[in-house]
Parts: C-alpha cells; sequence; structure tokens
C-alpha cells in the first residue's frame, strides 16, 4: 500500500553533476597515445595502434574520462534522461495501479479494497481539479477504465474483479459519475451493465466527428472482450494519427479513448489480423522506401523501449557484420517507454552521430563500402506512429505497436532481405514470425535475449531461471540454398527451432556485463570489444554475430564455427571498429 501512495521515482542522477573529472581529462589528453577527433559538439578517442595491430579504445574504464564532451541535455550519460521534456508526466498513484490491471488474462493482479480506495480516491481529487500537479491524465483514466471494464466482461474469475475493488467502485462511482468526462464514463460502462443505474451516458455514447464516432464504434467490441478486422484496425490508426495534443485545433480524438482502445486490444491478445493491421497500417507514410542496391541487408526489430540492466551489443554487432557485406538496418528511438532503457539512437547520439536520418540517407551509409549499416529513427521514418510516444508512457503497459514497430523495413534491398527480432513474453515468437513472412522477407529470426532483446548470452542458465521459454531461445524460417520461388508468397523456406548453448561453440560461461541504464557504460564495454579487448562484452558480440549469420543462411556461415571465427577476424582486424568510426563522421555528411 505504501507504494502506491508514495511510489519511487525513477533514478536520475543531478542533471548538473559533472561525470568526468576535468582533471583526469586534461592528463588523457596530454597522453602521446591519446588521439581524439571531434564530431559534433562530441569527442571520441582511439589510441593510437597497438604494436602489429590496429588503432584500439583506451581501457573501457578510462572512456568516460577521456574525451566525450558534455552534451545539452541532462546527464547524457544516464538512458532516463533522454525522456523528451515536453511530455507531461503521468500520476504515479494511478500509474503503479496501471502495472497491476493493464495487463493479460494470467498476468492481471486485481487490487485490494485499500489500494483501490486509494485510486479511486485520487482519480476523483484529480478530476475536482484538486491535483494541480499531479493530475491523472486523459490517457490514464482510459487506459485504468478499459482495463476495468475488460476485466468484468471477459477475463476469467481468478483476474476479474476482487470483492475489494467491488467495495471500493460502489463508494466511489455515484461521486465519480458527477465528474468525470462522458467519454471516460463511457469507458467505464459502455452498456451500463457494469456500475447499475447511476447513469446512461455509455449506452448512448457516441463520440464527436467522424474520426472519433468510428473509434467508438470499435472500442465497443474492445471493451466487451471482442476482436476487429484488419481493415478496421487501420482505419482507426489512419484517423487517428498522427496525434498533436500541443495543439488543442487539431485533436481528432479524445486520449482517453484512443489509451483504452490500444491497452485493449493488448489485453485481449491481438489476433494475427489486428498485428498485420498495425504492422502495415503507416507503410506509405513517406512514400515507397528506398531500394539499396546490396548483397543482403538484415533489419533489426530490438525492443525500442531499450535495456535497462544488461550490455545491448547490436550496434556493435552490426558494425562487426559490416565488415562481410552483411549490411544491417537498426531502428528505433532515443527513449520509449515503459522501460525508458538503453537503445541504439542513445548510444550512437552520445558517440556523435546523426541519430536524425531519413531512410534515404539511411540507403546511402548501406551502400557505402566503408560503412555498411545504418539506423533510422521511427520519428524520421513513421512520424504518426512516433506521436504516440506520449500516450504509451501514460497507459504504462505495452501496447500492439510494441510487437509490430520490430517488424519494419525503412530501406529494401535488390538482394535478400531478413529481419530479426526480440520478444520475452512466451507466445508472441509466432506472431512475429507471421508478421515476417508477411513482409516476405527470405529469413527471418526471432531471439529470446536478456531483457527481451535481441543478446543472447553466455551466461549458463540458472536453475532458477524463470518457467517458459529460455534466454538464448531462437526460432525461425530461412530459404535454403536452392529455394525456388514457388511457395505462395513467392519464397519457400525451412523453419526451426533451438536453444543456443554458447559452452557448445567453445564460449567460456560468464555473467552478462551490467550497464544498469549507463549509456556511457554500454559504450565503454562495446567500444573495448570492438577495440580487441577480450571478455563477457567481446564473446557477445561474436556469439551474436555469428549466429544470427548461421541461423539466417548467410553466405559463409554454414559452419556454425566459421561464421564465429569471421566474426572475430573483423573485430581482431579492427575492421569494425573503423567501420563504426565511419558512420559517425558519414552520418554528418550524407545527403
Amino acid at each position: 500500500m505504501n507504494s502506491l501512495l508514495h511510489p519511487n521515482p525513477n533514478p536520475n542522477l543531478n542533471p548538473s553533476s559533472s561525470w568526468f573529472s576535468a582533471t583526469k581529462r586534461t592528463t588523457l589528453r596530454n597522453s602521446r597515445n591519446w588521439i581524439p577527433f571531434r564530431l559534433g559538439e562530441r569527442r571520441i578517442g582511439l589510441s593510437t595502434p597497438r604494436k602489429g595491430g590496429h588503432p584500439a579504445v583506451r581501457s573501457a574504464a578510462t572512456i568516460d574520462e577521456a574525451g566525450f564532451l558534455e552534451a545539452d541535455i541532462r546527464n547524457p550519460a544516464i538512458s532516463t534522461s533522454y525522456r523528451p521534456s515536453n511530455i507531461p508526466q503521468p500520476n504515479r498513484v494511478v500509474l503503479e495501479a496501471q502495472t497491476k490491471v493493464c495487463t493479460g488474462p494470467e498476468q492481471t493482479k486485481p487490487l485490494s479494497q485499500e489500494q483501490a480506495v486509494v485510486v479511486l480516491d485520487t482519480i476523483l481529487r484529480s478530476a475536482k481539479g484538486e491535483l494541480k500537479n499531479e493530475e491523472v491524465s486523459k490517457a490514464q483514466l482510459g487506459a485504468f477504465f478499459a482495463a476495468m471494464t475488460i476485466r468484468a466482461n471477459a477475463f476469467p474469475e481468478a483476474t476479474q474483479w476482487s470483492e475489494g475493488e467491488r467495495r471500493a467502485m460502489s463508494i466511489f462511482w455515484p461521486r465519480l459519475v458527477q465528474v468525470l468526462p462522458p467519454d471516460v464514463i463511457f469507458i467505464a460502462d459502455p452498456e451500463g451493465t457494469i456500475m447499475g443505474s447511476c447513469s446512461s451516458v455509455g449506452p448512448q455514447f457516441v463520440g464527436h466527428g467522424t474520426a472519433e464516432m468510428r473509434l467508438v464504434g470499435a472500442l465497443r467490441e474492445v471493451l466487451a472482450g471482442g476482436h476487429l478486422g484488419y481493415e478496421e484496425v487501420q482505419g482507426v490508426l489512419r484517423d487517428v494519427l498522427p496525434l498533436n495534443p500541443e495543439d488543442d485545433t487539431s485533436v481528432k480524438v479524445s486520449e482517453s479513448l484512443l489509451a483504452a482502445f490500444l491497452i485493449g486490444q493488448r489485453m485481449n491478445r491481438e489476433t494475427d489480423r489486428e498485428l498485420k493491421a498495425y504492422c502495415l497500417a503507416f507503410d506509405d507514410e513517406l512514400g515507397s522506401p528506398p531500394i539499396a542496391d546490396l548483397r543482403s541487408l538484415t533489419h533489426y526489430g530490438e525492443p525500442y523501449d531499450g535495456n535497462t540492466r544488461f550490455f545491448r551489443s547490436t550496434l556493435f554487432v552490426a558494425a562487426v557484420r559490416a565488415c562481410y557485406d552483411e549490411s544491417c538496418l537498426l531502428h528505433g528511438v532515443e527513449w520509449m517507454p515503459p522501460k525508458g532503457g538503453i537503445t541504439e539512437g542513445q548510444l550512437l547520439k552520445f558517440m556523435g552521430a546523426n541519430t536524425h536520418l531519413s531512410p534515404a540517407q539511411a540507403k546511402a551509409l548501406l551502400e557505402d563500402e566503408n560503412v555498411g549499416f545504418a539506423y533510422v529513427s521511427q520519428q524520421e521514418a513513421r512520424p504518426s506512429l512516433y506521436s504516440l510516444i506520449g500516450l504509451r508512457e501514460h497507459i504504462k503497459k505495452r501496447p500492439p505497436l510494441a510487437t509490430s514497430e520490430k517488424v519494419q523495413q525503412f530501406v529494401r534491398a535488390r538482394g535478400r532481405e531478413s529481419i530479426v527480432a526480440g520478444f520475452y513474453h512466451e507466445g508472441y515468437e509466432d506472431p512475429l514470425l507471421m508478421l515476417m513472412r508477411r513482409r516476405k522477407v527470405h529469413s527471418g529470426l526471432v531471439v529470446k535475449g536478456e531483457e527481451g532483446a535481441l543478446s543472447m548470452t553466455t551466461k549458463v542458465r540458472s536453475v532458477n531461471a524463470s518457467k517458459g521459454l529460455p534466454v538464448n531461445h531462437c526460432s525461425g524460417f530461412r530459404s535454403p540454398s536452392n529455394a525456388t520461388n514457388s511457395d505462395v508468397d513467392g519464397i519457400s523456406r525451412e523453419s526451426f527451432s533451438i536453444e543456443v548453448n554458447a559452452k557448445d561453440y567453445g564460449f567460456e560461461p560468464t555473467d552478462t556485463p551490467r550497464t544498469d541504464r549507463s549509456v556511457l557504460r554500454n559504450i565503454e564495454l562495446g567500444l573495448a570489444a570492438l577495440g580487441g579487448e577480450k571478455g563477457p562484452a567481446y564473446d557477445r558480440i561474436v556469439l551474436n554475430a555469428g549466429m544470427v549469420d548461421h541461423l539466417l543462411g548467410c553466405g559463409g556461415a554454414e559452419d556454425i564455427m566459421s561464421a564465429l571465427e569471421r566474426a572475430r577476424e573483423a573485430i581482431d582486424s579492427g575492421k569494425a571498429l573503423n567501420r563504426l568510426m565511419n558512420y559517425i563522421r558519414a552520418s554528418h555528411k550524407v545527403t
């Protein structure tokens, strides 16, 4: 109960604190080995070549002291500081309640009467204007009451309303119905069957304007635990997006209704039709994607909300694979709820790269023989979907877009295309592979890496590991070398499923390096590994590069050990590090 009354704020360092010592920086710059080069407003330092070797990054322990200049954001070394400052903070009491009730039929945790009283009292006081600096947002109201309605209408008995929730609602609803807006009353009791006879607003509510009326019609089905067709979902999304909450004159629908729609579809467990609609709805938002002249292109679908605990390796894996013409396109955002963890956008921005490239500019970097990989932000490629970032924080749990946005092709290739995506919750591997097949790529791979990301680990599986699929579970499909265009979508494929045990391929078991939201620490580990420093980060980059090559059926990777050795050679020769540094430079020059 104390956590509902006094939730802990997100961890963050003092924005004004200096994150490296000026004295130590000066000492390092006076070192004869220190060769900084300026990229934008930051510096990245490399040591001079090792004897008989290649330029290497100085010790990981000193990178934070060695020339990164402080950026114009609050403590850019920490992932939480990348949260857009224009997004209003959600009410923490209701947000914590949403973590319990805005989830699936088996995962929902009903509130006790004491908890429900605190939440409903907070909503009542907010609606009466008594919480000026801690208002419960429209999106929070929509998400919370949608969850309560779906639980009452469609969830199994164990996750329906608790007796305590019923008692609390019977006390507060007669007062809430007097102060809540009509759209929220509709969400809480769409057919007038849940709350008794307090109001007829729900059954009579139709919305205002064409877009909202369409949304209300779809939402009635969702709140009853039902599902929608492909065209219906796409129609709703295209009607209401992009959002522009800062311009009241352009608002098409109530945020309460849209939040209820998004969280409701996730709670009902999206059908394949619904996920396809989310995945493909804005493919043509900026026109057809550019087509790169590439032999092979892999699209990396990391979870957009990043890592909060462990080393995120994908950026460094992309630099490795680019060395042998396995081009990689990364995509994401700088910051995304609910985790607000470390992302490729943060890593690249911190190192001085341009993170606002258009798909056409990314195409040029993919085709650059000295680069071979690129990063595209959703903000540039799908502005309509990016406009939901604030609403997504206020609904707390992940919407259907958290799955579908991982399966995108912002640039196409003339040659072979593959998609790799990470997942955590069991049951989403098949929908992800379905979306990949719908994209008609040659190969698709889903990985249950650490934190639901793509990074496979060399750590031995704990005897206390959680139930379900283990970390390092991989499944997917690939087109064999003798494939013919005979399948329904033009490509014949073979399927596979495997649990990768790194020890089988000669890796020593090691714990995964912790980063704990530190962008700087993640960069330290990655640059040191690409600089040839052996250890857990190096092993993870090698494992994830070589294993993905093998599982996708890439040329020269038929034998796993050969694929791993090729990845090691890309690092040990200095080529992978050079590719990353080339990317940072070229991202500012590409037109």
